[in-house]
């Protein structure tokens, strides 16, 4: 370089600098304000020597020198810029999410959110703060809302006949989660499925439990049903048996009577489904004997399958041993009822003989038939018993006690059942 260039710029850098002229470039800073001081109250802010203090605006920092100085070198002594706050990243809430204006960016607003079946607890929203902090932000999605849970649809029930319960079923019902759709517990209260219930309304629920151990309830009823016909009563003289509960649809109630006694209608009745009962209904009559036949046989066949008959025997009624027979008789007339015995009475020698069945009498000559029927003597005291089937049981030639009687016939297969079914029904001497 020649002297004269060097003299030359020397002297001008002082006349310059003695001018006040701009000697670095001028400051601008965006998003931030500056304040220059120049050394000796120039008018530009730029000239040599000149030192700037930069402050960001809010929402803003500075990123390199916040006070600078212009240099001889005509820089400035440093770089400078105002940048943007950026908050640090927002953490996901669990089954939720977030939604912001602006990223991480000062003055951004996050909007929290949750899942379908979730409810959000906490900060509904965060802003980016100038601190670099967010304003909110501890938020969590909870699961609050119960499990949807449909309970079955069980119809009224009906009995099968002979039964007092019925058998009823369903399915299990399914509930779901409002949120992940995962149940853990399902509970019945009551009876499960395919158990018998008895009849009435039956109170049941299923509650049902989500991994928030929230739960929902549902209830139902079941209803059974027994289908009964009006009750029927014991016929007078009588006593009735009946099997399941002696009125309900399947029942049926069986008939018998008393001795003396003839069954008319039904011996056995059955309720029906139309709630009826089957057959006629059922009385104990007086048995009405016909001593009008024309044989001993068509007399004992009136007994037959309905009544023992204890024929007595004596060539008169001076006769000791009748009359002692029968005053023993006399006082347990309830004993031969209970075991259906019938007393005839034959007393006599033809053709002067009495024929008697209780106060009706018997043609003499029906009366010499029954002896020589089951060869009773017109001329000893005798007695035979006759089982209800006619057959010959047992004979005596001298009296016996009503006691010894009673032993022999409660002996017969038959009378065992009778004496059940008299206890039963309550009646007894």
């Amino acid at each position: 370089m020649h002297v004269w260039m060097i003299v030359f710029a020397y002297v001008c850098d002082n006349v310059c600098l003695f001018l006040g002229v701009p000697w670095c470039a001028p400051v601008k800073i965006k998003h931030g304000h500056v304040s220059c001081q120049t050394p000796r109250g120039e008018r530009y802010k730029n000239v040599l020597g000149t030192r700037c203090k930069i402050r960001c605006k809010t929402g803003y920092e500075m990123h390199g020198s916040s006070e600078i100085l212009c240099m001889a070198s005509k820089q400035w002594s440093g770089n400078y810029a105002c940048r943007e706050v950026r908050c640090p990243k927002l953490a996901m809430p669990s089954n939720g999410g977030y939604k912001c204006s602006d990223g991480s960016y000062f003055n951004s607003r996050c909007q929290f959110f949750c899942s379908p079946g979730y409810t959000l607890r906490g900060d509904h929203s965060a802003t980016c703060q100038s601190s670099r902090t967010w304003s909110g932000g501890n938020s969590v999605c909870v699961d609050v809302d119960p499990p949807i849970f449909k309970c079955p649809n069980i119809k009224e029930k009906t009995a099968e006949p002979g039964k007092l319960t019925a058998k009823v079923t369903w399915d299990t019902p399914e509930g779901k989660d409002t949120a992940d759709g995962i149940l853990t517990d399902v509970i019945l209260k009551g009876k499960p499925s395919g158990s018998h219930f008895p009849e009435g309304n039956h109170k049941l629920s299923y509650t049902v439990f989500d991994r928030a151990e929230n739960k929902a309830t549902c209830r139902f009823n079941v209803r059974v049903r027994v289908r009964r016909c009006t009750p029927l009563s014991v016929p007078d003289n009588g006593w009735m048996k009946c099997d399941s509960a002696g009125d309900n649809y399947g029942a049926t109630c069986e008939f018998r009577c008393l001795g003396g006694y003839e069954l008319r209608g039904s011996a056995a009745r059955v309720c029906q489904f139309n709630m009826e009962w089957s057959g006629l209904e059922t009385s104990c009559a007086p048995m009405n004997i016909n001593v009008g036949v024309r044989s001993a046989a068509a007399l004992l066949d009136q007994f037959y399958e309905k009544r023992r008959v204890l024929i007595i025997s004596a060539p008169s009624a001076a006769n000791h041993y009748y009359r002692f027979q029968m005053t023993n008789l006399q006082h347990a007339q309830c004993g031969l009822d209970l075991r259906h015995v019938t007393v005839i009475e034959l007393v006599g020698v033809y053709p002067a003989q009495i024929g008697r069945i209780r106060h009706r009498l018997i043609p003499p000559g029906l009366a010499l038939q029954l002896r020589l029927l089951l060869q009773l003597s017109q001329n000893s005291f005798s007695m035979v018993l006759l089982d209800k089937q006619g057959v010959d049981k047992q004979r005596y030639t001298f009296p016996i006690t009503a006691a010894e009687i009673f032993t022999t016939i409660d002996t017969f297969p038959l009378r065992t059942e009778e004496a059940i079914l008299q206890k039963e029904a309550g009646q007894s001497c």
